[in-house]
């Protein structure tokens, strides 16, 4: 099988802050961890760079995208 050319960019996850785990405490102050259910444990996503060039046409394509706020 041939290796993909497309290039994939890492993010660090927001909610673990690239732990993979995440710290609850309850109304009783007591503390449980947990694995991160945004990134699944991984501390990061990774995102296709073509997804990137998608979502940044698709914003500068829409409605209310106003090229005077650049300026």
């Amino acid at each position: 099988m041939a290796k993909s050319k497309t290039r994939r960019h890492a993010f660090i996850c927001e909610t673990c802050k690239g732990n993979g785990y995440v710290k609850i405490i309850h109304d009783n102050n007591e503390t449980s961890v947990h694995q991160c259910w945004a990134c699944e444990s991984q501390g990061e996503f990774y995102v296709d760079e073509s997804e990137i060039i998608e979502s940044y046409i698709d914003a500068n394509t829409s409605p209310t995208y106003d090229k005077s706020k650049l300026n």
